[in-house]
């Protein structure tokens, strides 16, 4: 299972590192993938690293504030997240990719408990 750590609560330009460690079972050869859901809304798509780590992908809202990575050895993926926008505000998923090349929320799985960042005006 994946479990997603590091919300909390933060004013707006602030930063975040949020992490996504797995256990039970090895994702070093899984793309992994963050996704958000604001209250009242759908998944989104956050951000998504290949397994190697040399290929990342990031959704239009938070490029160039966002940055993915990982660590296989610590099986942990992990999400830093900068100049933070109170449209951020999100409980925060990791999961890992089963259909390679997709980036919705259905092509993904293992999903774990979210995170909850909340940042204020």
């Amino acid at each position: 299972q994946l479990q997603a750590s590091g919300g909390g609560l933060v004013q707006a330009g602030g930063s975040l590192r949020l992490s996504c460690a797995a256990s039970g079972r090895t994702f070093s050869s899984y793309t992994m993938g963050w996704f958000r859901q604001a209250p009242g809304k759908e998944h989104e798509f956050v951000a998504a690293i290949s397994w190697s780590g040399d290929t990342t992908y990031y959704g239009d809202s938070v490029k160039g504030r966002f940055t993915i990575s990982r660590d296989n050895a610590k099986n942990t993926v992990y999400l830093q997240m900068n100049s933070l926008k109170p449209e951020d505000t999100a409980v925060y998923y990791c999961a890992a990719q089963i259909v390679a090349g997709a980036h919705a929320p259905r092509y993904y799985a293992y999903w774990g408990q979210g995170t909850l960042v909340t940042v204020s005006s």
